[in-house]
């Protein structure tokens, strides 16, 4: 009898059965890296999911950088005026819809989501990548429906959020993905702090610092000054010339706090020559990426997820364990 016990454990030792998955879900496993200082693992998000082969801030555009094996997907919510969340980066639909097509007939219509009701953004059809023909069943998708398929499955970054705090929390507590969401925003320590004092549950928030410009270091300083650690700083800068990203890194770094970076425009990180466009065209992607792993960069939102995945993946920063 005690042989065969002996014999069964082992068995159970060898197909991992005794041993209970360290995380939950995928998910789960990157909100850990994000909450992680020390970890070497750089993560991926999404500006407006793969907006290149989908519209912007489409489901289909978040499945598809899910496929990819993104770690964040970066979505944009606006209110309409029956308070529903959608996702839309503009104030308005004129862009990313035929909002004239279907309202031709109704010259002073407002276009704003504000000014128009869930039914009203839901007739319309989203234009496929920007400009291009519109087809009919593409439909703006609601806060709520983007988080019933991002559940679980990867993190989600809501900008221009942090103006509707209660309303979004709202949701993702219903659907149980509160710890999966990360919100940020411009906010001074204080105002941030009593936000989340009114609620048990929080997600995760992290600052926006444009480091070359006065409000946005001055908001860096404070938090420096005041021994607030945030998880993340989505760090900007429009020139190399003063040195002031290496310096907000080494800072940031020592306090215990990870770095984002925006690739997606050359305006954001320092200048041409730095965004996602530059390693596109390069012989070698790493010759735009690898100065941000230099610098302790451990947080990258892109418009090429493929091209930036590809190349973490060659050089050992993007295995999720």
């Amino acid at each position: 009898m005690k042989k065969t016990s002996i014999i069964f454990l082992a068995i159970l030792s060898l197909c991992g059965c005794t041993r209970a998955p360290r995380y939950a879900n995928r998910a789960d496993a990157i909100a850990a890296q994000i909450h992680d200082p020390q970890s070497k693992y750089v993560l991926v998000a999404c500006h407006r999911g793969d907006w290149r082969n989908w519209p912007e801030n489409y489901i289909p555009a978040i499945e598809s950088v899910i496929g990819m094996g993104a770690d964040i997907v970066e979505i944009d919510v606006r209110m309409t005026a029956d308070s529903a969340l959608v996702l839309c980066h503009d104030d308005n639909v004129r862009r990313t819809t035929n909002f004239w097509r279907v309202f031709r007939d109704q010259p002073g219509k407002s276009a704003r989501v504000c000014d128009l009701t869930l039914a009203e953004i839901k007739a319309l059809s989203l234009n496929r990548m920007h400009q291009a023909a519109y087809i009919d069943t593409l439909r703006m998708p609601t806060l709520r429906e983007a988080l019933q398929c991002t559940k679980d499955r990867i993190c989600v970054n809501i900008d221009k959020g942090y103006d509707y705090y209660d309303q979004v929390l709202a949701i993702t507590e219903e659907l149980g993905v509160t710890g999966q969401v990360l919100i940020k925003g411009k906010k001074s320590i204080g105002e941030v702090a009593g936000n989340e004092a009114a609620h048990p549950h929080n997600m995760m928030y992290m600052p926006i610092v444009d480091i070359q410009r006065e409000k946005g270091l001055a908001l860096f300083n404070s938090y420096l000054a005041q021994g607030v650690v945030p998880l993340a700083y989505e760090v900007c800068w429009q020139t190399n010339d003063d040195g002031a990203f290496g310096d907000a890194c080494g800072k940031i770094l020592a306090q215990g706090s990870k770095v984002w970076v925006n690739t997606i425009w050359a305006s954001l990180c320092g200048g041409v020559g730095n965004d996602d466009d530059a390693a596109y065209i390069a012989l070698d992607p790493g010759d735009v990426y690898r100065q941000y792993l230099d610098a302790g960069v451990s947080m990258i939102q892109t418009d090429r997820p493929d091209l930036l995945i590809g190349w973490l993946t060659k050089a050992g920063r993007h295995t999720l364990r």
